[in-house]
């Protein structure tokens, strides 16, 4: 890590990358958000558009969160968060849920990660301590949604690059990642490698490949990366 920027000082809130990657989202997409962090991106669609978000429990074009004390627990989606129901939710089986993933139906799935490769493989699930008994329906949704994006901290708790040549962790899919958004930059998977697209203007180029587990390339001019500073 750098010897002279504060990473944890300057990175982006998981607000601010929620936000980043909603703004990326088509008017009318289809949209599967993985559960925990991903769930925030429905909160910032942008103004004159709006996703038609999928849940894997049988759920599609659901409204935001409800209002505390307001929720139906028979509404929920695969995080067993409380959701709302406006004219045109559908509802149906599981088996017609993994169907859809399946089928290819979905334009877009977002979830977090561990790793993540730079031939695009996604590490995003484990069994150690406090983790989950099985990879779940993440497996499907990366070889079922046309894009495949991933929010994520550039690196782990322990200053760890989570962008990688090659996950160590068992593998969720492989290369299906197609975008990252990090608390850092902006990174695409292209041919086999990493290519940025936008970095936070506290950062230099060589600071953040420091602390990147595999060479950034870059195709013309990086971005800046700017989110709302209320979301910090």
């Amino acid at each position: 890590m750098s010897d002279v920027i504060d990473i944890e000082a300057i990175k982006l809130s998981n607000a601010q990358i929620a936000w980043r990657a909603a703004q990326d989202i088509e008017d009318g997409a289809y949209v599967n958000l993985g559960i925990g962090f991903p769930e925030m991106v429905a909160k910032f669609q942008p103004k004159g558009k709006q996703a038609i978000f999928h849940t894997e429990n049988g759920v599609l074009d659901f409204g935001e969160a409800p209002a505390k004390g307001e929720e139906d627990w028979d509404c929920i989606n695969a995080g067993k968060k409380a959701i709302t129901i406006k004219p045109g939710t559908a509802f149906f089986h599981h088996a017609d849920s993994f169907a859809m993933v399946r089928g290819g139906h979905l334009d877009v799935a977002i979830l977090g990660a561990y790793q993540v490769a730079q031939n695009g493989d996604l590490a995003n699930w484990s069994t150690g301590k406090g983790g989950v008994p099985a990879v779940g329906g993440a497996m499907d949704l990366v070889h079922g949604a046309k894009r495949v994006a991933v929010l994520t901290d550039h690196c782990t708790k322990k200053g760890e690059p989570k962008l990688l040549a090659a996950c160590t962790m068992p593998l969720t899919g492989v290369g299906c990642v197609t975008r990252i958004y990090t608390s850092l930059a902006v990174v695409d998977v292209v041919d086999g490698g990493f290519v940025l697209r936008e970095k936070i203007p506290a950062i230099t180029l060589e600071a953040l490949q420091a602390v990147t587990g595999a060479p950034l390339g870059t195709e013309g001019p990086v971005g800046e990366l700017i989110c709302p500073e209320e979301l910090k």
